[in-house]
């Protein structure tokens, strides 16, 4: 397949040239930059375009031109690529009809002329638009095959990886497609060492790590510099957001991540009580959002496992899997927390194959028109339910409470007491699993009565609680009874200072107790674990690492 399309329109030569420039210089290396004259060439070039399968990401017309204006011609394309960006190149003059195109043509934006220079006035508005297209737009596909199996463990924890590292890949399952999983045992003997992951250069990687498919899909998996201002460790919304704000505040900024940037809010299908997103954004979007923020400010983003956090003062470092370190004067810990495991016997050996942890929105094609059980009462199991009530037969949410009101939002309850598909069970948790190769059948039990009833769900997705994950900073921090991080004022206990503090000052609001060590979101004992209190907390310590560094 060949590059998307970018199709710049304007009947002024002069004009067209120009914009035809600024974006062959911008956007020549990932985009193919087309130009017409008029309107009625850019419409015949649209539909030839369209016949051959190419895919269009960003239309850019005039709107004064002769026998068709911009708008008339971006809302006829619009029928032709739906998903494509379209913006209107506009005189000062023109605003009003601009405006009207935006509310009656759905437009996405318009660009005054002149538009120099392009690094204020064109890019930063077009980036955002071939980001959401990139991100929101399937097209023909030419590019990373992952070959595996349905009730693969390792295939599904390598397509998690891709989808929420915004990679795009083409899933075979070799259980229906015979050729490929001749090619697959020839090249690893049985076709069971799962997945095998082809990519356009021909050399494929068979069931990879996530370090290794990392290097090769091209993230960033080796820190450029021995040394920072500021390591983040953990790229959920809170270590994002502290990122975002360091970087853009001057500080050299490496922020790390061992899996997908997005933290335990990244899989949330759909978060509606969001500041600025009335109609709602999913978990992964807000986090390609944000970290394409994060990099704008020139903020490193990581993929890597951390295995050592150390205290060398005045210095903080980090110890990688491959052995290497860097040091910073400051470091945040922002690694949130995992969905707690069910404690089930035998249910391990079903997880990725039936039973899964989390969202898991990979899998919604994979039970569609099957009944599925939600297990658990707080706001991701409400918005896990609603995601999969869109695929799946039935969905049921058990729960061992008396219901959904002492957990979850209020919105969300709502939202379920009208989805016709979705059944709330209180009093319920699993009592077993059954199943051989995968999970094949659950028995509930009434928690009160111990009375039995059989499910024929074949899938189980757990939201029961959270593990902080603080294994890297165990030894070194303070935590609470619950294994949660203490900061700030909670760290002194009658006027006494925390252990291991060597400041002549209390600890700050995010501060450990070490100095220049902050923890923030959802690891922090005290938090409120929802997504805005957690972009707070990140941005918030960011003046505290200031204070922190002016002082050292």
């Amino acid at each position: 397949m060949g590059k998307p399309v970018i199709m710049t329109v304007d009947d002024d030569p002069e004009v067209l040239d120009a914009i035809e420039r600024d974006l062959r210089r911008e956007y020549s290396s990932t985009y193919r930059i087309l130009k017409a004259s008029s309107g009625d060439d850019a419409l015949v070039a649209t539909r030839q375009l369209k016949e051959r399968g190419t895919p269009v990401a960003l239309f850019v017309s005039d709107e004064r031109m002769p026998q068709m204006t911009g708008t008339r011609l971006l809302t006829e394309v619009r029928q032709l690529y739906p998903t494509a960006g379209r913006v209107l190149l506009t005189a000062y003059t023109d605003t009003d009809a601009a405006i009207r195109g935006i509310n009656e043509a759905a437009l996405d934006h318009y660009l005054m002329k002149p538009w120099d220079p392009p690094e204020l006035s064109l890019y930063p508005l077009l980036d955002e638009l071939l980001a959401d297209w990139s991100a929101n737009t399937v097209v023909p596909f030419d590019g990373i095959r992952v070959a595996g199996a349905r009730w693969s463990a390792t295939s599904f924890e390598v397509q998690q990886f891709l989808s929420r590292n915004h990679v795009p890949y083409h899933w075979i399952d070799i259980e229906q497609d015979p050729t490929t999983r001749l090619l697959v045992e020839q090249l690893t003997g049985d076709a069971t060492n799962l997945p095998v992951v082809f990519f356009p250069d021909g050399e494929p990687l068979i069931a990879p790590t996530q370090h290794d498919l990392a290097e090769r899909v091209g993230l960033q998996t080796k820190a450029k510099q021995p040394f920072y201002d500021v390591t983040i460790i953990g790229a959920g919304p809170a270590g994002l957001a502290a990122a975002v704000y360091a970087a853009s505040e001057g500080l050299h900024t490496l922020l790390i991540e061992q899996s997908a940037p997005g933290g335990q809010a990244g899989t949330s299908s759909l978060i509606e009580n969001y500041l600025g997103f009335p109609s709602g954004v999913s978990g992964a979007d807000l986090a390609r959002r944000a970290a394409t923020q994060a990099r704008r400010f020139s903020a490193e983003i990581l993929s890597a496992e951390v295995v050592e956090v150390q205290r060398e003062d005045p210095y903080r470092l980090v110890r990688f899997a491959d052995g290497t370190t860097v040091s910073s004067k400051a470091m945040i810990i922002a690694t949130g927390v995992a969905v707690r495991e069910l404690d089930l016997p035998g249910i391990s050996r079903f997880v990725g194959q039936g039973v899964y942890y989390g969202a898991a929105m990979t899998e919604a094609a994979t039970y569609r028109d099957q009944p599925v059980l939600i297990v658990g009462g707080g706001n991701s199991a409400g918005q896990g339910a609603l995601f999969f009530s869109r695929y799946a037969s039935r969905v049921t949410i058990i729960v061992r409470g008396d219901g959904l009101a002492a957990s979850m939002s209020q919105y969300l309850i709502d939202r379920i007491e009208a989805a016709p598909n979705i059944d709330v069970l209180p009093h319920t948790a699993i009592a077993e699993v059954r199943g051989e190769e995968h999970l094949e059948a659950v028995t509930l039990c009434d928690v009160e009565t111990g009375e039995t009833l059989p499910s024929d769900v074949t899938a189980a997705f757990i939201f029961i609680g959270a593990m902080p994950h603080t294994q890297l900073v165990a030894d070194l921090v303070d935590l609470d009874e619950k294994g949660f991080v203490l900061t700030g004022r909670d760290l002194v206990h009658d006027g006494r200072r925390p252990r291991g503090w060597t400041l002549d000052r209390d600890p700050f609001l995010f501060e450990t107790n070490v100095p220049g060590l902050f923890a923030v979101g959802d690891i922090r004992a005290g938090s409120s674990k929802r997504v805005a209190a957690a972009v707070g907390e990140g941005s918030g310590t960011v003046s505290m690492v200031h204070q922190y560094l002016d002082a050292v």
